[in-house]
Parts: C-alpha cells; structure tokens; sequence
C-alpha cells in the first residue's frame, strides 16, 4: 500500500521483531498514546514485556504476517533481514515504513554498495565473489589487505573474514568457511575514525539529522559511542549529513536510519567521508538520543512511520554524551551502575548473559570541555 495516513493517538504499531531495538521503540510508542503489537518468532522476545499484543510465529509465515498487519495501522521493523516475500505480505495489508525497496537494498551488501555508488558517494572498492576463481580475481584487483563477506545476514562480525597482505592464500578452503554463500570483497579503507549518522525521514519528505557520532568497536561490537564526535571538522560533519539526506532521499525512506562511515585522512585537510553501510532502522549507535537528545531516536522513528512531524535532533543542553553497551556479562553490574550518579541504565530483559551478546546499555552526559 502506498497510502500514508496521519495515525491519532490510541491507534495501533506493528513492529517486526522483539529484540531491544523493538522494546525501545515500543516504550517511545507508549509516550505517544500508542498502542503496540509484536510479531517475532520467540516466546521470550523482550519487546514482549512492554507491547500491549503479541504474534509468535516466524518471519517467512506469510498468513501469519498477513493477519497481524490486517489488525495495525502502520508496520514497521528493527531489523532488516525480513524475508522479501514477507515484507510484500505486510505491505498488502498495512502501511510498511521503511519501504520494501529500502529493506531489499540495504539486504545486500552487494546490491548496497552498488547504490551507494550510483548517488556518487564513494564507498570501499568492492567485488562480487561467488568462486574461488572470482577470489583470486577480485584479490588481484583490489588488492590485500581485504575484507570477504557473506552478501547477506552478516551482523557484529559475523559471516566475515579479514585476508591478510602477507603469506598464501587457498580461494577454495577460504570460500568453503562461507559455506557456499554469495560473498562479497571489500578492499581495506586506511580510516582514522568510524563514525555513523542517525537520521530520520518523514513522510513529507522532512529531514531531521543527529550529528555525528563516533564508535569504537571491541571484538567487532559496539562498544561506546561518543557525541559530538571528537576532532571532525565541520566540513566532514557536513559531507556525512549531506550524504545520509542523499540515501533517505533516494529510497524515499520514512523513519530513522544509520549510515555507519569511515573517515579517511587527507593529509592536512579535513577527512574524506567513506560509506560503509546503511542500516534502515534505528541503530545501536543511536542509543545515546534517549537522554542525549531533545528527541530519541526510538520517538523519531515514531513520529515518521506515524506521519507526525519530526522532533528536535539537537542534544540535550550541548552536553557531550557517552554511551557504553553492556555487553554478556558485564550487565551483572547493573547494581554499581545505579549507583553512579548521571549513568543512565538501560537492561533490555534478556534472560541469559552469554558472551558477546548486548544485555543493555548505559549512558552518561557530561559538561563540554
């Protein structure tokens, strides 16, 4: 459906997922009057503790999908590995926000990149690798160090690989880890920051921008997010929102979205920006809006899937934000965490702690040096 109606208060939500993302969106829901219910395939699924209605039943159940949409009056996502025959389901039934175009090109690397590029914004040199012989060639192209990568599902470092510029290599035994997978090869870009914008898009086709956050990464999870993002000039600050506006623009996107990218020196100019990927969802990176922003990302994503205007992106009283993940089990020291004075703790309901796994976040804001 291509209709994008104005919901009132007291009307209905339908999220896609029940992960953290989904929980958080549901609780800004909540603010607003509105009603939430739940598709995901598990029965502990923590959006499951805060939505007023639940669907158990897995993401390629198309009758299943079909029923739940019929009784919302807007879809949406946390996550966007969604079948695309599911996604065809929701949106006969019910306004689906992001759009299914958005979902089906931000599902594969390959395909991503490729539009990336079309809008003229650089990205790392990338090649389709589905052979051994295609490996060796796209290595010889590219050149080493490089980054294989399934083309689907890959998240926090999963499904992929780094290869190294030193020593041999067998294509065949390296392709055999995927399991056969379409891959994809991404030359290694030389950055000295990775950073993300989180931005949202109405159905108006109003634009609202937080800025730019950088991130530091621990065993390829997200471990802090720091904002305003130290050291970026303001003409790298300006290329990135630019080109996130670019991307909403060009999908026709409605709700928030992250563009993680890689800020690359120039010498003694102001760094280059580099796309690296585009979540089409709000996003870890953008946890720190919860008490950082006049308005959360969660509320953001709200306002736009609704048709409502979109809120003030601006931080909360120009404090400077941290915003640390909690990742297995250091969730256990929620106890001293609430102890400290401006940490703000949030537990995402999970019941087992297991390595690697995001258990919650905390966040503080502190005076601008």
């Amino acid at each position: 459906m291509t209709a994008r109606p104005t919901l009132q208060p007291g009307s209905t939500l339908g999220i896609v997922g029940g992960g953290q993302l989904g929980r958080m969106i549901a609780l800004a829901a909540a603010d607003f009057g509105l009603k939430v219910h739940v598709f995901a395939p598990d029965d502990d699924s923590p959006a499951f503790d805060v939505c007023a209605a639940r669907t158990v039943a897995a993401y390629d159940d198309v009758a299943a999908l079909a029923r739940f949409a019929s009784g919302v009056d807007v879809v949406t996502y946390e996550f966007e590995n969604i079948p695309a025959a599911a996604a065809e389901a929701l949106a006969a039934k019910a306004p689906l926000h992001p759009n299914a175009t958005a979902l089906a090109t931000t599902q594969d690397r390959l395909t991503e990149k490729a539009f990336i590029n079309g809008l003229g914004i650089e990205t790392a040199p990338f090649r389709a690798v589905d052979t051994a012989d295609d490996l060796v060639r796209a290595l010889a192209e590219i050149g080493r160090p490089a980054v294989l990568k399934t083309r689907r599902f890959g998240y926090d470092g999963k499904g992929q690989r780094m290869i190294r510029a030193e020593g041999e290599i067998d294509a065949a035994t390296i392709l055999a880890e995927f399991g056969g997978a379409p891959c994809i090869l991404e030359g290694f870009v030389p950055f000295e920051a990775e950073v993300s914008v989180v931005a949202a898009r109405g159905a108006d086709g109003a634009f609202a921008a937080y800025e730019p956050c950088a991130n530091e990464h621990r065993d390829h999870i997200l471990a802090v997010t720091r904002v305003p993002a130290p050291g970026i000039a303001p003409q790298t600050e300006a290329a990135a929102l630019g080109m996130a506006r670019r991307i909403a623009e060009a999908l026709d996107y409605v709700g928030v979205l992250a563009v993680e990218m890689f800020l690359v020196p120039q010498g003694d100019g102001p760094a280059r920006v580099v796309v690296n990927e585009i979540a089409p969802r709000v996003h870890n990176s953008g946890h720190w809006t919860i008490e950082g922003a006049l308005t959360s990302q969660f509320a953001q994503h709200v306002r736009a899937v609704c048709g409502w205007p979109l809120g003030d992106p601006a931080r909360t009283g120009g404090m400077a934000v941290e915003m640390h993940n909690l990742i297995g089990a250091e969730a256990d020291d929620w106890a001293s965490l609430l102890a400290q004075d401006g940490a703000h703790l949030h537990l995402y309901g999970k019941g087992e702690a297991r390595p690697g796994r995001k258990m919650g976040h905390v966040t503080r804001l502190l005076p601008r040096s």
